[in-house]
């Protein structure tokens, strides 16, 4: 198939078009302008790119990783960190910070796929937190930022960008805050984007795109938790 290029185009391609031999790579071009960013997560596509100097890739994998809230799996060391660590949890207290050790700290085994997070996007992603779709999860440890992720908000769904630690653990603390959040504001859904061996441990499975696609079709954005996400859910 021919790459689609975005400064001609509209709009996305489908998705189901996206070449497959190659991770899903669906288009090029175009910008992180805020309206382009949530055009790409409702059509179930995201930026992934090496640096600014490159035209932006944007992708579509199949088969997606998805975690659905409630089914988070919790082993006993992880339990133990929940219950011993003397971790804090906030939301939408640090995620400028988040995004910033997420661009810059090495992700081992993480879970991440390993994104470049160029200043570019990263000036993307606190406009879209200042604009209420974009968030993150910190974990604390001492007053100290521990660990953490970000994402953006849209609907039943919560797409997730990137996590990072600094402390044995903090980024599946700050995954099992989000979850417990989701599932108390009953999110369907969290996306998790490409599969791993290390998400595969936490519960989050790998579906076909045509799958994560008509469950998109179907997402209420009248239920989008926009704005600054409160202490605790309500």
């Amino acid at each position: 198939m021919t790459i689609a290029v975005l400064d001609h185009l509209p709009t996305f391609p489908d998705p189901n078009g996206a070449e497959d031999a190659i991770g899903g790579l669906l288009a090029i071009g175009g910008d992180l302008s805020e309206a382009r960013l949530l055009e790409a997560y409702r059509a179930g596509v995201f930026p992934w790119f090496e640096n600014d100097s490159e035209p932006v890739l944007w992708w579509s994998p199949d088969p997606r990783a998805v975690l659905k809230p409630a089914a988070m799996r919790v082993n006993r060391t992880l339990a133990k960190r929940l219950r011993n660590a003397g971790f804090k949890i906030s939301f939408d207290r640090a995620f400028a910070r988040v995004i910033t050790a997420c661009a810059t700290i090495p992700r081992g085994a993480s879970g991440s796929r390993g994104t470049w997070i160029t200043p570019n996007m990263e000036r993307a992603y606190r406009d879209l937190h200042a604009s209420g779709y974009a968030h993150s999860v910190e974990v604390w440890l001492d007053g100290d930022l521990a660990g953490g992720l970000y994402g953006l908000s849209l609907g039943e769904i919560f797409f997730g960008e990137s996590m990072f630690s600094r402390v044995r653990d903090a980024s599946k603390v700050a995954l099992y805050h989000l979850c417990r959040r989701l599932e108390q504001w009953r999110f369907r859904l969290l996306d998790c984007q490409l599969p791993n061996e290390h998400l595969a441990t936490l519960g989050v499975q790998s579906i076909p795109r045509r799958e994560f696609l008509a469950m998109l079709a179907n997402n209420d954005e009248s239920r989008t938790r926009r704005g600054t996400w409160p202490a605790e859910a309500n």
